[in-house]
């Protein structure tokens, strides 16, 4: 590779600029045409009003203008075409299927649940049936803050600490449609999920969203590291808190019980996210996520690919990868149901990227799923779930969910996530509650900003030196030493609460 800048296939039209390329410098012996940011693109052949530009080898858009060699590539000059994107994909479906690989072992030291399942970090929970209840929820947390009331976990060193996880939604909505069936299967998933020791559920009483009915749809009932109970019914605000704080004080020496054990690796299972993404996403971050999701598959592990509309025009690239046709047709099933919701509310798939994103260099969302698939390394498909379903099955699989990236991981996390790999190009302030976020940066430049939020710079890769298997093993080796307790950045700095964001769909009454 060229120190001015990466050609990603022999057959593209583009080559992505390494650094600020100015006029009059030379790409494969073309001169550059004007000022060319990092990370943006530029054409080294002539394309023709209408013509197909690829990247990756693949399709990212059209050209609505002539575009000249060593000419810059964007918005200006290409677009998702007349189509809108809708052009014929090859789905190959199970073309690319291989033979399962050898099991590897590898360990880390995990909280072993009483029902199997081994969780990275040990918190009790508290969560909101509605928005309404969300400000006692959030006070019984905050007798518990390791930052304002030290003391009240002083004597439990075995608990990461008691999280307020709440939302803005639970009323206002259809009892029986979409949009409660999406929020009931969410707050089911955190309530159970592993990285809880205990949670405490608090409602308002009179809310669309009761208690009763969310526990009965949900298959719940009250135990030992379950309560539910509402502010009507309790009395109050004040005796709310109460109630709540004095229950959390039941579990803490329960909670406070268990130690960490060695415990194999597959029982991590890791949701995958992209947010503030640029032209270097897909070639740095996101491969080299891409082979330490490999890793982990190769040790039993699980990891969970979303954003449905940030894989919009890739994914034929899955199709090709999944183990049955019912999983290749589920997940083009998912496409069209986006293509439809966006359409009846005004909108098109090539809403996103968003203006950061374009500000990275990335053009047409077609570009930017190419990129994002990355992340998904090469192993099987073996499953396509709803947003915020039961992940079972082992390997690579992909959940439903938007593209915005706390609603995104809400879903994963419900889904039984108990670590988040997260990159970015443009930058994040991101974490996650109860499971662990790591960031990876795409550039060194961003590392350089903003390294007190980023876990590891990818941007070694764009750099040269480092390649992308050496990079994810060093992804890979972090995942376990973050799955054993080594704190990420984002919990340093306290992330994790405000991030819970439940999925809202349908009408708000």
């Amino acid at each position: 590779m060229s120190n001015l800048f990466i050609r990603l296939h022999p057959s593209d039209d583009v080559v992505i600029a390494r650094s600020q390329l100015m006029s009059g410098s030379a790409v494969e012996g073309i001169p550059v045409r004007g000022l060319i940011p990092p990370g943006h693109k530029i054409a080294t052949s002539a394309i023709a009003v209408g013509e197909p530009v690829r990247r990756y080898n693949q399709i990212i858009g059209f050209a609505h203008q002539a575009i000249a060699p060593g000419e810059h590539v964007h918005t200006h000059n290409l677009n998702m075409g007349a189509e809108k994107g809708n052009f014929e994909r090859d789905y190959a479906i199970g073309q690319d299927v291989k033979p399962e690989p050898v099991r590897k072992q590898a360990t880390f030291m995990g909280y072993k649940r009483s029902d199997g399942r081994v969780a990275t970090r040990n918190y009790i929970g508290v969560l909101s049936s509605v928005n309404c209840s969300a400000t006692a929820a959030r006070a019984i947390a905050d007798h518990f803050s390791k930052r304002n009331n030290p003391q009240a976990l002083a004597k439990f060193p075995n608990v990461d600490g008691v999280v307020a996880l709440t939302h803005g939604t639970g009323c206002g909505m259809d009892t029986e449609g979409l949009g409660i069936q999406l929020l009931e299967r969410t707050l089911a998933g955190y309530a159970t999920h592993a990285n809880f020791w205990g949670v405490v559920v608090v409602g308002l009483g009179c809310e669309a969203n009761q208690l009763n009915t969310w526990l009965a749809h949900s298959s719940l009932r009250e135990g030992d590291t379950l309560k539910v109970f509402n502010i009507q019914d309790t009395g109050g605000t004040r005796l709310t808190v109460e109630k709540g704080i004095a229950l959390i004080e039941e579990m803490l020496p329960r909670a406070n019980a268990i130690t960490r054990e060695p415990c194999s690796a597959e029982h991590i299972t890791v949701g995958l996210q992209c947010g503030g993404s640029d032209g270097y996403s897909g070639i740095s971050a996101n491969p080299a996520l891409g082979v330490a999701v490999d890793l982990l598959v190769q040790h039993g592990g699980t990891a969970i690919l979303s954003e449905t509309p940030e894989i919009y025009g890739a994914e034929h690239l899955l199709t090709r990868r999944a183990v049955k046709p019912e999983v290749a047709h589920k997940l083009i099933e998912r496409i069209r149901w986006w293509e439809n919701y966006t359409a009846i509310n005004g909108g098109e798939m090539n809403n996103n990227p968003s203006p950061g994103n374009k500000a990275g260099g990335l053009t047409t969302i077609l570009e930017k799923s190419l990129g994002a698939v990355a992340k998904g390394g090469t192993s099987n498909l073996q499953a396509v779930y709803e947003y915020a379903e039961p992940v079972t099955a082992k390997g690579f699989v992909y959940m439903d969910t938007p593209g915005y990236d706390p609603v995104s991981a809400t879903g994963q996390v419900a889904g039984g996530a108990n670590l988040i790999c997260f990159t970015t190009g443009r930058g994040s302030a991101y974490g996650c509650a109860p499971s662990p976020s790591l960031k990876f940066s795409t550039n060194t430049a961003l590392w350089k900003k903003q390294e007190e939020d980023m876990d590891l710079n990818c941007g070694e890769i764009v750099d040269g030196g480092v390649s992308i298997a050496e990079m994810g093993q060093r992804i890979f080796e972090m995942i376990l030493a973050a799955a054993s307790g080594e704190p990420t950045k984002s919990e340093r700095h306290g992330y994790g609460q405000n991030e819970f964001v439940p999925w809202q769909v349908g009408a708000v009454m």
